[in-house]
């Protein structure tokens, strides 16, 4: 059984509060490790070692930054296969898909190699006579990441890429429940020639988070997360006067018009809806077809696809989906099915009862995927994140009831439309009340250089991940207002200087 501990000042640190964390494999449901769970002093140590680190890190010339990043970007390619393999069997998500999570963290870094560009600011010549003006982004000091259990490479790339890259010193405190691709990070960066102080990685639970939420140290923390967790930490930083960006729940639907090509809507349904065992924001779990004809069908199609999902352990190579995180959170999700049934959903495939009987295996975390139709708006199940395998179908009358769904539910993070009329799509894109939209795309992530970030529930905070909005994030901007003695006028100036000065 391993243990691990916190990563600060480049070195592997020994926890000192004397709490461990268990860490299971979900696959089989044996313990595998434990994690140390850090004290607040702990926190505060590690906060102390990122703010000496921080002045010499910022002062670093932004080109010799870029190739600590081309460096990394380098390091991750090689170790993708090892670092996917840890996060299968923490995680449980298969291989293949544990290798996309990686990938997705990976093209942050590849978008941060760019930060000379990135951080260039806006200079105007003469604004008035013998005057300049230029403004350059500034970092801004400490900043931390609280990172969630689905995604224990991708997130914490996006996160400490834009942030290092900046000029800032990171703490990253990942989840307790799969932290060794957190550490293994560490190491890609250490080996990049990042220095000493400027990557950290504090394991911890609540306590690690309050410290770092209302330390005054700290200037900013990034979260992702579930919204209740999300609002609490964007409440309690922003109350500590930090800035904050803490992205929250999803409950992404897909709206299906008559004339989209059903056999690639039943596809994109199952990879979008199942991938991962359902525990991503950004996965489809509720479909909105319009007009019975088209739900009919839509039932029929998928109901055969969902019975055969190929569901094993997280190596199993022919496996589309592994088990649930933890038997906590699959219970939950089971839970969650049980009301789905007695709120009067029609349930059409049952994935609650599901057994993995391969030897070795049969005390894994598994659910099958499970399909309910007729969900309606007043449902607890519809309303509330599932975060599992389960695919939800609500009947549209036409194209108008469509779009209130997504636009009228607590929740914005993504949405998707299959339509071959492009009146309708732009249509839908303009109106529909969320952040993220696909036009015949199920999963609407976008790329590394352009933003991630959801709308209402799904998103507290100003400024989203990656992309240009995280250059912003993690900066701040000073104006300089520049004129040389040559141009100076003799005698004080009382008015207020203006564009006829």
């Amino acid at each position: 059984m391993y243990q691990h501990h916190h990563f600060v000042g480049g070195a592997l640190v020994e926890g000192q509060s004397g709490r461990l964390g268990p860490i299971f494999n979900p696959s089989t449901g044996e313990q595998q490790g434990e994690v140390a769970l850090a004290s607040k002093a702990e926190v505060e140590a590690a906060i102390a070692v990122a703010q000496g680190a921080f002045a010499d890190w910022a002062a670093t010339s932004v080109v010799k930054r870029a190739r600590v990043l081309q460096n990394l970007v380098q390091i991750l390619y090689r170790e993708k296969d090892n670092l996917a393999r840890a996060l299968s069997s923490e995680h449980g998500k298969v291989f293949s898909d544990a290798q996309g999570d990686v990938q997705r963290g990976l093209e942050v870094a590849e978008f941060a190699q760019g930060i000379p560009h990135l951080l260039k600011g806006e200079f105007s010549d003469n604004v008035s006579t013998g005057i300049d003006m230029y403004s350059m982004r500034k970092p801004l000091g400490v900043v931390a990441g609280i990172t969630p259990f689905n995604f224990p490479a991708m997130i914490p790339l996006w996160m400490s890429c834009m942030a290092i890259a900046c000029g800032n010193t990171f703490i990253l405190k990942p989840s307790e429940k799969d932290p060794s691709v957190p550490m293994l990070l560490a190491d890609c960066w250490k080996e990049a020639g990042l220095p000493d102080g400027v990557f950290n990685v504090v394991n911890g639970d609540k306590e690690s988070v309050d410290t770092l939420c209302t330390d005054p140290r700290v200037k900013a923390v990034s979260f992702v997360g579930s919204t209740p967790i999300a609002q609490y930490v964007y409440a309690t930083s922003t109350a500590h006067g930090k800035r904050c960006q803490a992205m929250g729940g999803a409950k992404n639907h897909m709206i299906i018009m008559p004339d989209a090509d059903l056999e690639q809507v039943a596809d994109a349904l199952v990879g979008s809806a199942y991938g991962s065992a359902g525990e991503r924001c950004m996965a489809i779990s509720v479909a909105v077809p319009v007009g019975d004809a088209v739900a009919d069908k839509m039932v029929e199609m998928l109901k055969p696809r969902v019975e055969a999902l190929k569901i094993g352990h997280s190596m199993d190579p022919e496996a589309e989906m592994g088990p649930l995180v933890t038997a906590q959170h699959r219970d939950k999700v089971k839970g969650y099915l049980d009301l789905a049934d007695e709120e009067g959903a029609k349930v059409v495939v049952d994935g609650r009862d599901f057994t993995y009987a391969m030897q070795g295996y049969e005390d894994g975390y598994y659910l099958g995927g499970s399909l309910f139709d007729h969900v309606k708006p007043g449902m607890r199940s519809y309303r509330e994140e599932i975060f599992g395998p389960t695919l939800q179908i609500m009947r549209a009358s036409n194209f108008e009831e469509a779009l209130s769904y997504p636009s009228d539910h607590e929740y914005g993070n993504g949405t998707s439309i299959f339509t071959r009329d492009g009146d309708t799509a732009r249509d839908y894109v303009a109106r529909v009340e969320v952040g993220m939209v696909g036009v015949n795309i199920p999963i609407p992530v976008p790329l590394a250089f352009h933003s991630f970030g959801g709308w209402k529930n799904s998103a507290f905070g100003d400024i989203n991940q990656h992309g240009l909005e995280g250059v912003r994030f993690f900066t701040k901007t000073k104006t300089v207002t520049q004129r040389w003695p040559k141009g100076m006028k003799e005698g004080a100036e009382f008015v207020i200087p203006t564009l006829n000065s």
